[in-house]
């Protein structure tokens, strides 16, 4: 993001970038500000080209970047959610070949880094990996949101927030949005106007559901399986979400043994940086056998309740009952 934001300060842009990860604000954040840049407009239409999906014909990328721009020094092609770093494709050979007018720029949410196309735009353009940023960065933006519209939070109120919306910086923004209008008459952001207007996360729940979980405290770890139930998530959506959760922390557990720093952790295990030290910590109440057993029952609990032996609603209970006892 520092790389970025020098190059739009000094007017001095890489042929091409790629910005990836999991925090789709960000991503569309840096996007938007690098063709605003380097069009010098906010809408130029006849040099704006963009590309989502899979499927992309990158002969057809090709003969656009080959185009000069029109009435114009540059021409911009953003390509998102293509895939194209997982796959074989001619373009990484073409960039090393591309007009100077033209600039592309690629986001993605996973890339391959042996991808040919990812070592090409590593030696001639800039790489941005966005997951996301730390509790305490995440603080100080939600702090600069609210003091535009002349209100403030405590740290431990933004905390509490974090708890129940979690920290997807799109759905933040929203909550924030909402708070602001509920609190209207007041300058003070407090927890109990987030308990009257913000909608809890599907992602927090169930992180609290495997706490309670791993503390061997079943009551409430049932009392949380039957808040989701009342959100209306269905019971196998709740199955692949704790799956996931107990293969996050599996990984979490081994990477941590091996005295991986937390960008390596966040980058192998999907998980934004600022997730590791909750994942670290939640892993200890488990051991790794109890996890790789978890994560085998579950696959088995799938399989019974796909093939009509088991309900989807006493599958995920007798997890519940099975982890937390």
């Amino acid at each position: 993001m520092k790389n970025i934001k020098e190059h739009i300060k000094l007017h001095q842009f890489k042929p091409v970038y790629l910005i990836y990860g999991i925090e789709g604000y960000l991503k569309k954040l840096y996007r938007d500000k690098l063709v605003a840049a380097i069009l010098n407009k906010s809408e130029d239409t006849m040099n704006y080209n963009h590309f989502d999906g899979k499927g992309i014909d990158v002969s057809e990328i090709i003969g656009i970047a080959e185009t000069l721009p029109f009435f114009a020094e540059k021409r911009v092609i953003v390509i998102e959610n293509s895939g194209l770093f997982k796959s074989s494709n001619d373009l990484a050979d073409y960039l090393k070949t591309m007009p100077d007018t033209t600039h592309i720029i690629f986001v993605e949410e996973e890339v391959d880094k042996r991808n040919r196309l990812y070592k090409a735009v590593k030696d001639i353009g800039n790489i941005s990996e966005m997951n996301g940023m730390d509790e305490q960065n995440m603080k100080l933006w939600v702090a600069s949101i609210l003091k535009r519209d002349k209100k403030q939070i405590t740290s431990d109120t933004v905390s509490y927030l974090f708890n129940k919306v979690g920290m997807d910086m799109q759905n933040v923004e929203t909550e924030l949005e909402k708070l602001v209008c509920y609190a209207y008459d007041r300058d003070v952001i407090t927890v109990n106007d987030i308990e009257e207007v913000c909608t809890t996360q599907i992602q927090s729940k169930i992180f609290a559901m495997i706490d309670a979980i791993g503390m061997k405290q079943s009551k409430k770890a049932f009392e949380l399986y039957g808040d989701l139930l009342a959100l209306r998530e269905k019971p196998m959506t709740i199955l692949y979400l704790v799956t996931r959760q107990f293969n996050i922390l599996l990984q979490v557990k081994e990477l941590s043994s091996m005295n991986f720093d937390k960008n390596t952790i966040a980058s192998k295990a999907g998980i934004p940086p600022f997730a590791v030290q909750k994942s670290v910590n939640q892993a200890k109440n488990f051991s790794k056998k109890t996890l790789m057993e978890a994560l085998e029952f579950s696959v088995q609990i799938e399989e019974q309740v796909k093939t009509g032996r088991m309900s989807d609603k006493l599958g995920v209970e007798l997890l519940i009952v099975k982890y937390s006892g």
